[in-house]
């Protein structure tokens, strides 16, 4: 695609349906923005950065401060589902990585 296709497709994107779906754009980040706010200074307080769980609330987030506009957006719906599933599966993740980790270190957590 060239950029004057994608140019045009994305103000089609922004001054159509989903100008209509999620409300006015300023208005959508600015909601966006105090979520993530919120987010990431409970991350930097806990963990000292932002971890891909954080960044998964995060996505969440985005899909929630649109439903805020639209309630009946079932893509957002699914989306958060996906966005939660995904957090788990990363924190599962990260347990292993640890486990695995303090057996090489000889650590115990038992």
């Amino acid at each position: 695609m060239k950029r004057d296709e994608v140019l045009a497709t994305a103000e089609e994107y922004i001054n159509g349906q989903r100008a209509e779906d999620y409300g006015d754009a300023y208005e959508n980040f600015e909601r966006i923005a105090e979520g993530w706010n919120t987010i990431i200074r409970n991350a930097m307080t806990t963990h000292g950065y932002v971890t891909p769980q954080h960044v998964a609330l995060m996505m969440d987030w985005v899909k929630t401060a649109r439903l805020l506009n639209d309630i009946r957006h079932d893509d957002s719906w699914i989306d958060k589902c996906g966005y939660s599933a995904l957090g788990g599966e990363f924190t599962e993740r990260e347990k292993t990585i640890s486990k695995r980790l303090d057996k090489i270190l000889g650590k115990s957590n038992e």
